[in-house]
């Protein structure tokens, strides 16, 4: 008896479409994203400012009445940790006041607006002292030869104001050696600051300074005269550019001083001449005199 054929059989498979994954991925990496460039601003931001700038800043954002310890982060940011007291007075009369206040069970209201005051006017000098910087800073950038200048021209803040200084570096013066004249370098950046030193409300003050002797060499111009002749030219060429006589508080000549590195005053950073906007008392916030 012959085989019977065997049947074919044909399998056939059905495949599934896979589940749609949604866009919840396409809104992680927009953050992941966003994060970065925040983090790299933020760098940005920190190369760029001076020491001086960062603890300004630190300083800014600390609450006062928050009794700090030990440093939290050890670097640049200057963040501070807070010890398991708590909140503590600012003052040795801040705390008589709050023991009176526990006492009486009401503390008196004119210690806090004086607080409030204090407070108040200390950070609108800080911001308007930062504004000044961020404008200077812009009529600078117009100038082409800018990058070169860029270590000569120094930003700090004090309690007197902002200082702009004219510093000498190594092969690089601000001034012709032993004379009042400057360079055509530092003529461009008094005029470029001029403008802007017309509309800042702050008045002038212009200081000058020069390194000291090396032991055994002779000096070709007296110090006094050489450093007060220096104030006088950048006052001259301030006021040639617009800015109006009574802007200028004074001027005045420092001889060497006051050397920015006192333990080496030889160096050319001790040359100098700062001008220095000075602060205002700004304006009392309305409802704090109440």
């Amino acid at each position: 008896m012959a085989n019977s054929p065997q049947p074919i059989v044909i399998k056939k498979v059905k495949k599934a479409a896979h589940a749609h994954h949604g866009g919840a991925w396409k809104i992680a990496y927009a953050d992941f994203v966003t994060a970065m460039m925040a983090f790299f601003l933020l760098m940005w931001l920190i190369s760029m400012t001076t020491q001086e700038q960062k603890i300004g800043l630190a300083e800014y954002f600390a609450p006062a009445a928050i009794s700090p310890a030990t440093s939290g982060s050890g670097g640049m940011l200057y963040g501070t940790a807070l010890d398991t007291s708590g909140n503590k007075p600012t003052t040795p009369r801040d705390a008589e006041m709050g023991s009176a206040e526990r006492k009486v069970g009401a503390r008196p209201t004119s210690l806090g607006r004086a607080s409030d005051l204090d407070a108040s006017r200390a950070a609108a000098s800080m911001q308007a002292d930062y504004s000044a910087i961020a404008s200077l800073r812009q009529a600078l950038q117009k100038m082409p030869e800018i990058a070169e200048l860029s270590r000569n021209i120094v930003f700090d803040t004090t309690k007197e104001g902002v200082n702009v200084s004219l510093v000498d570096e190594d092969g690089r013066s601000m001034f012709r050696e032993g004379s009042v004249d400057p360079y055509e370098r530092t003529r461009r950046v008094l005029e470029a600051l001029a403008p802007t030193l017309r509309r800042l409300p702050n008045r002038l003050s212009i200081t000058g300074h020069t390194a000291a002797a090396r032991p055994g060499s002779a000096r070709a111009v007296e110090p006094w005269n050489l450093t007060a002749g220096r104030a006088l030219a950048v006052r001259e060429i301030l006021s040639g550019a617009g800015v109006p006589n009574d802007n200028f508080a004074s001027v005045v000549g420092r001889a060497d001083t006051e050397p920015v590195f006192p333990d080496n005053p030889y160096i050319a950073p001790n040359r100098r001449v700062t001008i220095t906007l000075l602060n205002a008392s700004p304006p009392v916030p309305p409802g704090l005199l109440r």
